[in-house]
């Protein structure tokens, strides 16, 4: 009795389910969201981001140590090769050049006077009237003052240089971006180089320096086009291409990366050195396409509609397969247009041909049918952008078909009207 009960009252709710999503159909669709098979064009990308930096730039510094006396440039001065940029003070340097000036007149001054000695100690060792060994120390002297002027001169020349080196001046064309001095500061070229200003060769081109993910690295490629956004001006859309992928990893809490250098332009000079762009590397793209909105995708009906679709589909088949049993016996008693009929029914298939494609990439689509009904199709999808995907091949899908989302609002569902466990419209109301 209690078994009796229990499949009676199993029966019940099938019965109460089907009705409330297909017998009732018009009240069911009202309950649903749709989305629309649209056609247009669609790419696959890979985001990541990075840092703005200009294509070439150089630090300036001074490769002697004194006190800054004057600094003639600022923050975005545009500044042109062997341009004077700051002094440094040149007491101390000047008082060099002036110290090996007169070492050099000093060392000339005897080295003339030894070569003279040579020369006449040259005729008395001629004449034996000197010794050999006073001789070779007269020609010694000789060569010992020519390397004292040798290197007097060297001397100038470096307290020169180095009195040059007091005078900054831009090794290229270029706008400084960074000035990391003021007047009166002392630097010091012993320690380290010290950085005083850094110029920007070209700021109408720009790079990027992306940290790409190893996952994604290897869909990367040279030439590619990316496209960029930057938070300054988060509505515009800037194009770049890769330029070059750097074979040095970095590792950064266990995540590798690679860093790809991606070249943009920069005409309008909107772009700014330091920016964090965020970068979409396009790996693929398609025109004209039939694309379905994601979250179609991501729609599944409860557990007791799909049950009840299930038998429903079970039900058609059945009734086909006996038909076309019934059909195929007519066929073998008479003419054979039985038999014809049987194979017409079978042919074409419910199923959409699906050979040759990763099962990984099937779909599932939830439409009501011209009966009004809720049917489903399996579709191929092709490339997706996270908001909608491409479809590549599904039966019964055209363009403009409206494809369940959701359901739009569950109280729709309910009335105070009806009694407490039927569904809208009472049982008669749409059932076949």
């Amino acid at each position: 009795m209690k078994k009796a009960i229990w499949i009676l009252g199993s029966f019940t709710v099938i019965f109460i389910t089907w009705f409330y999503f297909f017998g009732n159909t018009e009240t069911a669709e009202g309950s649903y969201s749709f989305v629309e098979i649209t056609r247009g064009n669609i790419s696959s990308t890979i985001t990541s981001s990075g840092t703005m930096d200009a294509v070439s730039t150089v630090e300036v510094g001074t490769q002697v140590s004194g006190k800054l006396d004057k600094i003639y440039v600022d923050f975005n001065d545009n500044v042109k090769r062997g341009q004077l940029l700051a002094v440094l003070d040149t007491t101390f340097l000047a008082a060099s050049v002036g110290d090996a000036k007169a070492s050099l007149e000093r060392v000339t001054a005897q080295y003339k006077e030894a070569k003279a000695k040579h020369e006449l100690n040259k005729k008395l060792y001629e004449k034996g009237m000197i010794s050999e060994l006073d001789f070779i120390i007269s020609e010694t002297s000789v060569v010992t003052s020519s390397a004292s002027v040798r290197s007097a001169k060297s001397a100038l020349e470096r307290a020169e240089t180095n009195l040059d080196y007091a005078f900054i001046r831009s090794p290229i064309n270029g706008t400084i971006i960074h000035r990391n001095i003021e007047e009166g500061q002392t630097v010091a070229a012993s320690l380290s180089a010290p950085q005083l200003f850094i110029i920007a060769e070209d700021l109408s081109k720009m790079e990027i320096l992306v940290n790409v993910d190893e996952s994604d690295i290897g869909k990367v490629k040279n030439g590619q086009k990316a496209i960029f956004t930057v938070q300054a001006f988060d509505q515009k859309e800037f194009t770049g291409y890769v330029k070059q992928i750097r074979l040095q990893p970095k590792t950064v809490s266990n995540v590798v990366n690679y860093t790809v250098v991606v070249n943009a332009e920069n005409r309008d000079g909107l772009l700014l050195p330091g920016m964090t762009a965020t970068v979409d590397f396009y790996i693929d793209e398609k025109a004209n396409v039939m694309l379905i909105p994601a979250a179609a995708l991501r729609f599944s009906p409860p557990e007791e509609v799909v049950t009840a679709f299930r038998e429903k589909m079970r039900a058609r088949m059945e009734a086909r397969a006996d038909t076309s049993r019934q059909q195929n016996r007519q066929g073998e008693r008479g003419d054979g247009q039985g038999r014809q009929q049987g194979r017409g029914l079978n042919s074409g298939g419910g199923r959409p041909n699906f050979s040759g494609f990763d099962r990984s990439s099937f779909g599932t689509l939830w439409y009501f049918d011209e009966n009004n009904e809720l049917a489903m199709t399996n579709v191929f999808l092709g490339l997706t952008d996270g908001k909608n995907t491409e479809i590549v091949r599904g039966r019964n899908v055209t363009e403009g078909m409206k494809i369940v989302s959701g359901f739009e609002s569950p109280e729709k569902l309910k009335t105070s009207e009806q009694p407490r466990g039927l569904p809208p419209g009472g049982f008669g109301r749409g059932f076949r």
